[in-house]
């Protein structure tokens, strides 16, 4: 029989139920099909309170963070919106952790309260795509990383639910071996094991598809517009970049997305703006700004025109109610 792995699951509220439970049952059936406990684990709360997750289902921790001294792995998984209501306590707790010899990471959103401790300074993280401009914006001396599963020194985050399965099945094969993980992926007809390195797959703003599925001129030119969001770059530019012609740009960008490049270019910009909108504290100015407007004007008009909402009222809804038709930024 393997040691004993026990994880610890931090929830805060609002947190995303689909990476609690993409954590827990690969475990669960890891024990099951290997007939060991090999793996135990833990649903943590800072304190001994029932949490709402972002779905409405409310969790009872099983224990209090801070009185607990058994754990391996600690992974906290929020809303970008978590705080420790005791920040000092919490670090201090998340320290000694570290101290021991154990690792701490994040899922999804947790990834905000953790970077908040101060705990990920100088270490890459991996974080969603659709919190990646909010959380650059509040720790701008982070190093975010574009893969689903980011490991290193103690530290494991991860970038959305599936990638939350994928790491228990890694988890899995460490500690029970390459048959058991494989029976696991079957048992929930998980398509494939992917590793750590993969990269997230992020969506066409505009069609049913993957940016990865396009023209490779496309893609690149899309890479691009990514790189250029605070300093606009024009599209003759990026056409020239991606060997060609503007109306060749135009011509292609349509055939893949339905809209110009410069209509892309906007929405783009506009995403970036909305994730800012809902989950940082910037000013309305100092978010036109940063998604490349001279003034704030004309992303007031767009952001309305898109979003069907000024950003001061999406601000202050987007707690209350949850857009249905996609356009609102996902708990993942």
């Amino acid at each position: 029989m393997s040691d004993t792995v026990t994880l610890g699951f931090l929830i805060f509220p609002d947190f995303p139920m689909a990476c609690l439970t993409s954590a827990i049952e690969p475990l669960r059936a890891a024990n099951e099909i290997s007939g060991t406990e090999t793996f135990r684990w833990h649903v943590l709360g800072e304190t001994g309170a029932p949490v709402t997750s972002s779905a409405g289902v409310v969790f009872a921790p099983d224990r209090v963070m801070t009185d607990t001294t058994d754990l391996d792995h600690i992974f906290l998984t929020s809303s970008p919106a978590g705080t420790f209501a005791n920040d000092a306590k919490a670090t201090a707790f998340l320290q000694r952790h570290l101290r021991e010899g154990h690792s701490i990471g994040a899922f999804s959103g947790g990834i905000f309260p953790l970077a908040r401790t101060g705990l990920m300074k100088g270490h890459p993280v991996s974080v969603h795509w659709c919190y990646d401009a909010a959380f650059s914006a509040e720790f701008p001396d982070s190093t975010p990383v574009k893969t689903v599963i980011c490991e290193g020194d103690q530290r494991l985050t991860v970038a959305g639910a599936a990638a939350v399965f994928d790491l228990m099945l890694s988890l899995i094969e460490k500690a029970l071996g390459a048959e058991i993980m494989t029976e696991v992926a079957c048992w929930f007809q998980h398509p494939f094991v992917r590793t750590g390195e993969v990269s997230q797959k992020t969506p066409s703003l505009t069609t049913a598809t993957t940016t990865d599925t396009m023209p490779k001129q496309v893609t690149k030119a899309i890479q691009m517009f990514a790189e250029h969001v605070e300093d606009p770059v024009q599209i003759r530019d990026v056409a020239a970049a991606v060997n060609m012609s503007t109306r060749s740009l135009e011509r292609s960008f349509r055939r893949a997305t339905g809209e110009s490049p410069l209509k892309y270019y906007r929405l783009l910009r506009l995403k970036q703006a909305r994730q800012l909108v809902l989950y940082s504290s910037d000013t309305i100015t100092e978010i036109a700004y940063s998604v490349g407007y001279s003034s704030t004007s004309p992303m007031l008009n767009h952001y309305k025109e898109v979003y069907g909402v000024s950003p001061q009222d999406d601000r202050k809804n987007h707690n209350s109610f949850r857009v249905t038709d996609g356009s609102c930024l996902p708990s993942v």
